[in-house]
């Protein structure tokens, strides 16, 4: 993660009382303590939007970048720590038209520019992950700009996914830990390959390290990933991070996306029973069925010695 987070201190700050009236009714029922940590959103539908309304797209993006500031609003008052927006891709920026691509970094400029005092007055913080370096560089400035100008605010950090894919980020990390090796290598005067010889490829290389090379370094894993507009699937979106995320579809397009949407995605995460892969025991009668592992180890090897018994005296 940039550094620019790395010393961050989340501060809570009671503006519930900021929600509206629909949003609150929806925010009464929920548990304060269950709040997600990490919010991730592939924001998709602008295209659809424009093409039901017999409009341009360029005006479903401009939509679509409205509905974000008002997402972000909720998402502050609630005292959400963590956003992530996937805004711009890096197959968008290969595949897309290149008057579309020109477009959208124009709404992304106007967009940092024009919301910088609403982010301060909800105290937001900007970040990004991505490929940045390959944008234009008037944008690469403004973001620049409008991050150090959000950088003292301690409420939610936004983040933008900008011309970014998952798979480039895990080649990116992959890259980072090879550099990495390589320089300690330099720092203790002998190769690289002597340095993995006398620690091992296994304890030199694991999921720490991998993690600690992806563009979200210092990011807790997203709990709960939402995708407008109806498809089924991730489209190269924090592939490593969304491991274990609960994911929320919904068909609204995302022009027609709002704080109290992102209000009922909550709701239904938090009517969601999160195993991360275990089992989860709610009854008495489930824990009776639950034997301990030594217990019904014992009972196989008691059968089978009976067994091995009885045909040894046939």
């Amino acid at each position: 993660m940039p550094s620019h987070l790395s010393s961050r201190v989340f501060q809570f700050k009671d503006r519930v009382h900021e929600l509206s009236s629909d949003e609150l009714a929806v925010y009464r029922d929920l548990d304060p303590a269950r709040i997600p940590q990490h919010i991730a959103i592939i924001m998709d539908g602008n295209g659809r939007w424009a093409g039901k309304r017999a409009l341009k797209r360029f005006l479903g993006h401009q939509q679509g970048a409205e509905s974000v500031q008002y997402v972000v609003e909720t998402a502050s008052r609630i005292n959400l720590r963590w956003l992530t927006l996937y805004a711009f891709s890096l197959e968008n920026n290969l595949r897309r038209p290149r008057s579309e691509v020109n477009f959208l970094m124009k709404l992304l400029k106007n967009y940092l520019t024009g919301n910088v005092k609403r982010m301060n007055d909800n105290n937001v913080r900007m970040a990004y992950i991505g490929r940045t370096h390959d944008l234009p560089s008037e944008v690469q400035e403004t973001m620049q700009w409008a991050m150090e100008a959000t950088a003292k605010n301690t409420g939610t950090t936004l983040t933008l996914a900008l011309n970014y894919g998952s798979r480039t980020e895990i080649v990116d990390a992959a890259r980072g830990v090879v550099r990495n090796l390589i320089a300690e290598s330099h720092r203790r005067g002998c190769s690289l390959e002597d340095l993995l010889s006398v620690d091992g490829l296994e304890s030199r290389i694991d999921e720490g390290d991998i993690v600690a090379n992806l563009y979200t370094a210092d990011m807790p894993d997203p709990d709960l990933i939402i995708r407008t507009s109806g498809e089924l699937r991730i489209s190269n979106f924090l592939l490593w991070q969304i491991a274990y995320a609960e994911i929320f579809v919904t068909q609204r397009l995302w022009p027609d996306f709002r704080g109290l949407h992102l209000l009922e995605a909550i709701a239904e995460y938090q009517r969601r029973d999160r195993r991360f892969g275990g089992l989860t025991v709610s009854t008495d009668e489930d824990r009776a069925d639950l034997e301990p592992a030594d217990q019904v180890a014992e009972d196989i090897e008691d059968k089978l010695n009976k067994t091995t018994h009885t045909l040894h005296h046939r």
